[in-house]
């Protein structure tokens, strides 16, 4: 029964992670690591790690740490024990550098006990370990619960962004090509922005309404600049090349001064676990852009036309990197 349960509920959650194009190399759960547990204790026992109390055997840590429960005192194994053996199977089958565990806000001390556990353990690796934490999504400002039904369910808004990207495109491009792909293109992408433009730490009030907009802080407004972008340069039959053009237009350096921080953007993003910080960079860079396209008539002016269609292309190239940088699409037309 167990078995049947597990292979539905990867077959349902595999349905939902195809249409956020997520993919999973393993998808080893807790059950497989029951036999590799006794070899975690038996280690701790040899390194004298493992002490008494009230019956139930813990890791003493420090001051600061409460000790970490290894075994319950009637001999059942915990989160603690389980995650150790994870652990070092991960390193001894993967031999990884870094191992990161994206796990919510609410697991912060358990993984600091994880983790100064291996490290009493003498695992040099223990130093490549990382829990990037991040908030909740929050209901009427309140955390969501499935055990009260107060939830919202991935899958029902992902059908829902969808139908209303798809009425979107009815009402405002009728004629479009593709309007289903271009409709879950928008939709899906309208909800992974919404995520991933918040810093990660901070919880996030859901609403369906706001994720959809064409303007603001939005996922179909950066999928929409890029749209214009390949449109500008589809009407203005714009051929790359690589000769160097001077563009004369002072509207241009908010442009081009986006552009020089794309890779800094992508550090900091790095180098912070956060994603936020390439999604804060694109807005700005489109805002930049949709300005400019306000003010100054790119396909207009003969003599600066290559130059400006340059510009464009390189805000296309920067705006379709970005989208695939948050796993989101970038459709041609919108």
């Amino acid at each position: 029964m167990w078995k049947w349960f597990r292979d539905e509920s990867l077959q349902e959650f595999s349905t939902i992670y195809e249409r956020l194009g997520v993919r999973f190399d393993s998808t080893h759960g807790e059950a497989f690591y029951n036999d590799k547990m006794d070899k975690v204790v038996q280690l701790l026992e040899e390194k004298n790690l493992l002490k008494e109390s009230e019956g139930a055997q813990v890791v003493e840590l420090n001051d600061n740490l409460p000790p970490c429960l290894i075994k319950k005192k009637d001999g059942s194994t915990l989160y603690a024990t389980r995650d150790l053996a994870a652990a070092i199977y991960r390193q001894d089958t993967y031999k990884f550098v870094k191992s990161i565990y994206v796990v919510g806000n609410e697991q912060t001390l358990h993984f600091k006990q994880l983790f100064l556990v291996l490290e009493k353990m003498g695992l040099k690796w223990h130093e490549g370990l990382q829990h990037v934490s991040f908030g909740m999504m929050l209901k009427d400002g309140k955390k969501m619960s499935t055990r009260k039904g107060k939830v919202v369910l991935l899958e029902d808004v992902l059908t829902d962004t969808i139908s209303l990207a798809k009425n979107n495109i009815l009402a405002k491009n009728p004629t479009l090509n593709s309007k289903e792909t271009v409709a879950r293109h928008v939709g899906t992408g309208a909800i992974i922005f919404h995520d991933l433009k918040n810093y990660r730490l901070n919880d996030i009030e859901f609403f369906l309404e706001d994720m959809l907009r064409f303007e603001g802080e939005t996922g179909p407004y950066v999928q929409y600049t890029h749209a214009r972008a390949s449109s500008i340069l589809r009407k203005g039959d714009y051929k790359e090349s690589n000769e160097k053009v001077m563009i004369a237009d002072d509207e241009a350096w908010s442009i081009i001064k986006s552009l020089m921080d794309f890779p800094d953007a992508i550090k900091r993003a790095y180098e912070g676990n956060d994603p936020s910080q390439i999604a804060k960079y694109v807005l700005e860079l489109a805002k930049a852009f949709n300005k400019y396209y306000g003010s100054v008539r790119i396909v207009d002016d003969q003599e600066q036309k290559q130059a400006r269609l340059s510009l464009v292309h390189a805000v296309q190239l920067v705006l379709k990197e970005v989208l695939r940088l948050l796993g989101m699409e970038a459709p041609n037309e919108m």
